[in-house]
């Protein structure tokens, strides 16, 4: 599992990249327009990839924000070091 989430967003939108930018050099009509697609899906992933490690965040900084309103509505202050 370790290596297989950084695999899937960092290696295949590297090797959809490689294997595009090929195709695209190679000249040839017949394969460029694969590898504009393929150029354009590893954008595609990456930018998936960023959303979603976006949200996380978010829902993480929610849950702290939750528990620093219930320490403020149990004490009357901001609990130390919140941010």
């Amino acid at each position: 599992m370790r290596f297989t989430v950084p695999a899937v967003r960092y290696g295949l939108p590297l090797l959809l990249t490689v294997v595009g930018v090929y195709l695209l050099e190679t000249k040839t009509d017949k394969w460029g327009g694969l590898g504009v697609m393929l150029v354009g899906t590893a954008v595609i992933v990456l930018m998936l990839n960023v959303l979603f490690r976006l949200s996380i965040r978010s829902n993480d900084e929610r849950s702290r924000e939750e528990d620093a309103r219930r320490y403020y509505d149990e004490h009357g202050r901001w609990p130390e070091g919140y941010r």
